[in-house]
């Protein structure tokens, strides 16, 4: 998926690139890190402070939006019954994960965001953030630690993975 987003978005510069991939659900940091660090043609090849700042400031854009219009899109699409599932579903998903952030509420949610694991995030810890309550005074902050905290997380794990590879294949 990252490939193809890239190779769209092929002609623009790798900074760029970067924050676009940042932006999307699942991908993220997660996916954006480790792809602005890869070496050329495979990735951005770009330095890890430069893949950090774009990849963070590109998280961080969706986070506003979604706090403060997810609750309108919401009542809008659930009188549909289609997107009325599909939200029991997410919902019902997103507070089985959300059990930290239930417990422990802005510092969950910090960690919720701020552990890389498979759906979790800035797109999941503002929805969560809608669930369970937490205002956007206090998420909004609480996402960006989350998010800074994963960007640490991901360039130093992707910085293992590169320097692993490099030691195999040299």
């Amino acid at each position: 998926m990252i490939d193809q987003i890239a190779s769209f978005f092929g002609s623009l510069p790798k900074e760029l690139v970067t924050a676009i991939i940042a932006m999307i659900p699942i991908a993220e940091l997660r996916g954006a890190i480790p792809w602005a660090l890869a070496s050329p043609p495979i990735g951005g090849g770009l330095t890890w402070p430069v893949a950090f700042f774009y990849a963070a400031i590109g998280n961080m854009i969706p986070v506003i939006p979604l706090l403060l219009f997810f609750e309108k899109f919401y009542r809008f699409l659930s009188r549909y019954s289609i997107f009325n599932r599909f939200f029991e579903w997410l919902f019902a998903r997103t507070r089985k994960k959300g059990k930290l952030i239930e417990k422990y509420e802005t510092i969950g949610l910090i960690l919720f965001v701020g552990i890389p694991l498979p759906v979790t995030g800035a797109w999941t810890g503002a929805l969560a953030a809608f669930l369970f309550g937490i205002r956007l005074k206090t998420a909004f902050p609480a996402i960006i630690l989350g998010i800074l905290m994963a960007g640490i997380i991901v360039t130093l794990a992707s910085f293992g993975v590169i320097n692993f590879l490099n030691f195999i294949l040299h």
